[in-house]
């Protein structure tokens, strides 16, 4: 019994899926074992790992659904093509830089694994189950999948605005600089948060509060859209929308799930805890609509589903299925307060990037902290600690994304510039810097 519990409570209590060091940890403490291939845990991850890229076309469909008919193109492509990009990027340096061996400190890993130096299709790596392992390749990919929607957030906030070509050097960078230290600092053994014992089990801070405030920021340095555009700006396709939500909550499970790198109980905890904290939100957010005199709608009923699923991610492991309906509700209503209320943030953020999941994902990442003790049990730090811990781990990654991302748009700008002409705007993104029209004219009655 205590062989199974010393490595699932280590798992529980760093985030299962990140720690590859605590795996092994847990591994020198346990009778020496030889390393061999779980082909079970194998195949559970490979599935986990497609369900997570999935996401991010779903984002593009969500996400070019709210946009308007004139920017739906380039407004999926940002999606899109970050696919591209970040796969690249990761696999050149941004693993490297997040869980790269022998990493030179706290705050950033190294690169002795640079294009994936060190390892081939043999090399495997250590789950929590001594003595069994998944290729180490397919944990390179699986992180991939999370630094790839990370980005594609962040572009929700940059609508109708931004030059394409800035947009690629900025989430090529933003990977590099932002995304790959945070992941080190959270889900390393190394990282400074790691080591603070701060909770994230699938991305609350490392994607979802990284990415909104990067966009908030983000979103700030553009400025606003012209007031025409933002006066036609309404969602376009509300079944795009739904479609895209509905794909979003598909993936999740691969997302949350996957997150504790194998087919074992922890999984179970997370996929029902993230069917259970989306619902609640979902509901939550209609029956806020409905207090607030707004009639009970398809965009407010994927926009909870969203972000419920944001407020569960830094949890899905770590807390009962009755804290994920609380979870679900707390993150539905400080998000639909936050959207109620952007404008007193007094930036664009076009699609409510910071407001859904910058928000969703500081209350998921202090919800975790009060509320994980009722998973960890004696294996917990007391209450008030693990919550001053999550303040911090918080604080930290606001403070981070927030300069970096600044600097590093700044000097996009002084480079190549960052906004489109006013004339590009008014004709519209998708011809300006695609040449090419989601649809007809004869389908736009022209």
């Amino acid at each position: 019994m205590k062989r199974f519990l010393t490595p699932l409570v280590l798992s529980l209590a760093a985030g299962a899926a990140h720690a590859q060091e605590a795996a092994q940890a847990v591994a020198a403490a346990a009778p020496e074992v030889p390393l061999v291939l779980d082909r079970g845990d194998t195949a559970f991850m490979l599935i986990c790992a497609a369900l997570v890229l999935l996401m991010t076309p779903a984002l593009a469909f969500f996400y070019g659904g709210l946009s308007r008919s004139k920017s739906v193109l380039n407004t999926m492509m940002m999606s899109v093509t970050a696919m591209g990009v970040v796969t690249l990027v990761w696999v050149a340096a941004g693993f490297s830089i997040a869980f790269g061996d022998e990493p030179m400190g706290a705050y950033v890993g190294s690169l002795n694994n640079a294009m994936l130096n060190g390892m081939d299709m043999n090399t495997l790596y250590l789950t929590f189950e001594a003595g069994h392992g998944i290729p180490k390749y397919l944990f390179v990919l699986f992180q991939a999948t999370f630094a790839i929607i990370a980005v594609a957030l962040i572009s929700g906030a940059l609508v109708d605005r931004m030059k394409f070509s800035a947009y690629l050097v900025f989430i090529a960078l933003w990977s590099l600089v932002v995304y790959s230290p945070i992941a080190h600092w959270v889900w390393d053994a190394k990282g400074w948060l790691f080591q603070l014992g701060a909770l994230d089990f699938a991305g609350g801070t490392v994607v979802h509060i990284n990415a909104g405030i990067s966009a908030l920021v983000a979103a700030a340095v553009l400025g606003p859209r012209l007031p025409s555009t933002r006066q036609k700006a309404i969602p376009h396709n509300i079944p795009f929308v739904m479609l895209g939500a509905g794909l979003l909550w598909f993936g999740w499970f691969g997302f949350n799930a996957g997150s504790a790198l194998g087919a074992n109980g922890t999984a179970g905890l997370a996929i029902l805890t993230t069917q259970i904290g989306t619902a609640a939100a979902m509901m939550t957010w209609l029956i806020w609509e409905k207090i607030s005199h707004h009639a009970m709608s398809a965009v407010g009923a994927a926009t909870g589903a969203v972000v419920g699923l944001v407020a569960i991610t830094p949890a899905a492991g770590l807390v009962s299925p009755a804290y994920a309906i609380l979870i679900g509700v707390l993150g539905a209503s400080g998000s639909f307060l936050a959207v109620q209320n952007k404008k007193m943030f007094r930036v664009d953020d076009v699609l409510d990037v910071f407001a859904c999941h910058g928000v969703a994902g500081i209350i998921g990442a202090i919800a975790t902290g009060a509320f994980a003790f009722s998973t960890l049990g004696d294996a917990a730090k007391p209450v008030l600690e693990q919550v001053k811990i999550q303040f911090i781990a918080v604080g930290a990654t606001i403070v981070y994304a927030a300069i970096t991302t600044f600097i590093i748009l700044k000097a996009i700008d002084l480079v190549i510039g960052l906004r489109v002409s006013k004339s590009e705007e008014l004709q519209g993104i998708d011809i300006s810097s695609h040449e090419e029209s989601g649809y007809s004219a004869e389908s736009m009655g022209y």
